[in-house]
């Protein structure tokens, strides 16, 4: 914004006194009728550029796609010029006309200053604003494709971690089980297991979930591992369910429960303790560390790739706070996107 400001005030500065020089045959003037204009002159400026934001904004847009881009052009070009008259009058002849009763326009000054003033408004719009709201709406569309790139490595990852034959094979080996011991429970475990499958599926190609969509997947994924791990696993979600409504990126539930998982030991009288709840707009996933023997190769990009989403989503930044006792992640949540 400041420096939208100094470009609007040098710019009227320069414009003032090229009409100066075109009319009188030097810059060395100084009067009250042109001292009260300057300002004006800079207010006029200024407002144009925020016009001319609206302006390009409007026409790279989609809304007016169904327009030949001829007469979009040429539609662009008279808005530009028209809005240059308008403002032109707006803040620098009605003022003037106002507060100087005796100041007369001659036509030919008149016709002057719309003449230059529709160039310089075509000049500023096309190789200024117009060049800059591309740029914006290029770096846009880059960091779309980044964030689709990295939701997509996410649901790649995490169908990774749920068809690879390790995660299948003890899947099944607990299904085969417990269709001998208990049916019911078979099919409610085969159920859920389908349930983590579709959602992934479901949620691959979006930016961001509901937080209850997300949670109904973390549900069905936490069944299926207490279903194989029993009492070694204790997770309490605390969510309100007014907070249900915003928004997380998909599957990073399911990734920081894998993870905590994957990266601690438990047993019956050493149970892994995983606690998800909402503390102050964040989503706080924490879970108490334990070493285990057996040490699992971490290749980093669960949690990278986590950060790495919401980085493109919001400037708040993920918290990752390791200390000896517990490793705790909290994730900031996204505002509710609105209903059609």
């Amino acid at each position: 914004m400041l420096r939208r400001i100094i470009t609007a005030a040098l710019t009227a500065i320069a414009w003032f006194y090229v009409i100066v020089f075109i009319k009188m045959g030097t810059v060395w003037f100084f009067n009250l009728r042109g001292m009260i204009e300057l300002p004006f002159i800079f207010l006029f400026m200024l407002s144009s550029f925020w016009v001319h934001e609206k302006i390009a904004l409007l026409f790279t847009s989609a809304r007016l796609n169904w327009l030949p881009n001829w007469a979009k052009r040429l539609l662009e070009g008279a808005a530009v010029i028209a809005t240059a008259i308008l403002l032109c009058c707006l803040f620098v002849f009605v003022p003037v006309y106002f507060l100087i009763p005796t100041a007369i326009f001659p036509a030919q000054d008149l016709r002057l200053w719309l003449v230059f003033t529709a160039f310089l408004f075509l000049f500023f719009y096309y190789f200024v604003e117009r060049e800059r709201v591309q740029k914006k709406l290029q770096l846009e569309f880059l960091r779309a494709e980044q964030l689709q790139k990295e939701s997509f490595q996410a649901q790649l990852e995490a169908l990774k971690n749920q068809v690879n034959p390790h995660f299948l094979f003890n899947s099944l080996n607990v299904l085969g089980s417990l269709i001998y011991k208990d049916q019911d429970q078979a099919v409610t475990f085969l159920h859920r297991l389908s349930g983590v499958y579709r959602s992934v599926l479901t949620h691959s190609d979006r930016p961001s979930v509901p937080l209850r969509a997300e949670l109904e997947l973390a549900d069905a994924y936490i069944y299926l591992m207490k279903t194989r791990f029993g009492d070694t696993l204790h997770f309490e979600v605390d969510v309100p369910a007014d907070k249900q409504a915003c928004e997380v990126p998909p599957a990073v539930l399911q990734l920081l429960i894998e993870n905590a998982i994957k990266h601690n030991g438990a047993t019956a009288s050493r149970p892994l303790r995983v606690w998800i709840y909402v503390d102050q707009d964040k989503l706080v996933v924490e879970n108490n560390r334990q070493a285990r023997l057996d040490v699992a190769p971490s290749t980093g990009l669960g949690l990278q790739n986590i950060i790495n989403r919401y980085h493109h989503l919001t400037p708040k930044p993920v918290e990752v706070i390791p200390t000896d006792e517990t490793f705790t992640v909290r994730l900031p949540l996204l505002p509710a996107s609105p209903t059609v």
